[in-house]
């Protein structure tokens, strides 16, 4: 339970201060040229710049590699995927699996996309680390004109996730009370998540008349309680967030190393 409660960012930071639009943009736009190579230099040079921002957001790398375990089954499941059944088998042999050959070829891919995993995900994760939920609404509203209806919906969604641990965990309890567990059987399994998801849409059916009951699509100009400004310093970082996924990308083009997706 600690661990699930300590702070994976100090909200004091730097960086983690600046515009949620701002964070979210600089993220999408650096990101941007992981998507257009396959070589394994373009994301691991955006790792190394990421990791060496990780201070200036406050992000707390121990809390945050504890909680990484999700990309590590990820990553496990990419690479033993290339290693059985990739189609381009180029390069040097190192060893066989089996009717499956592992060649150099094959783990600069696996490389690739692995590195490529933890590259687009870590600025998603270090901006919502840092930013408030709430925030972020109202942010998408002011700064970024996005709909009421859609940013304060997903404001919602959002507050709601932690329900859906409580509410698997009484569930569970439920079926043990009439008998019904059975263990980790895939049957059980499956019929809770059913019942979890029609619990959620439940929700989200009353919360989508609740919310429209109190005006919240009624087409009126709103008020906002926070004031969300974009100031030069968030420009700045959404700049130079773009400015540093150019030159990595320059970079491996200019090492011979870049392969396009796409050709």
């Amino acid at each position: 339970m600690n661990l699930i409660l300590e702070p994976v960012a100090d909200s004091g930071a730097p960086l983690a201060r600046r515009n949620p639009v701002a964070k979210l943009a600089a993220a999408l736009l650096f990101t941007l040229p992981l998507i257009a190579t396959l070589d394994p230099v373009t994301p691991g040079l955006a790792l190394l710049v990421e990791l060496a921002a990780l201070p200036f957001f406050g992000v707390r790398a121990r809390v945050l590699a504890r909680r990484a375990w999700p990309l590590l089954v990820a990553a496990f499941g990419v690479l033993v995927s290339m290693l059985l059944f990739a189609a381009d088998r180029g390069g040097d042999l190192l060893f066989s699996l089996g009717p499956a050959e592992v060649t150099t070829g094959v783990l600069s891919s696996a490389a690739g996309l692995i590195l490529r995993i933890f590259a687009v995900a870590l600025p998603g994760i270090v901006v919502f680390a840092t930013t408030d939920p709430t925030d972020l609404a109202d942010a998408l509203v002011q700064n970024a004109k996005a709909p009421a209806r859609f940013a304060i919906g997903a404001l919602a969604a959002f507050r709601l996730l932690p329900l859906l641990g409580q509410e698997w965990r009484m569930l569970t309890l439920a079926r043990r009370a009439r008998g019904i567990d059975t263990g980790r059987s895939p049957a059980v399994f499956a019929s809770t998540g059913f019942a979890l998801l029609v619990g959620a849409l439940r929700r989200g059916v009353r919360l989508a008349v609740a919310m429209d009951a109190r005006g919240f699509d009624s087409g009126t100009p709103r008020t906002f309680a926070r004031v969300q400004r974009f100031t030069g310093a968030d420009a700045a970082l959404v700049v130079v967030a773009f400015l540093l996924s150019v030159l990595i990308l320059t970079a491996t083009i200019a090492l011979g190393l870049f392969r396009p997706i796409i050709g």
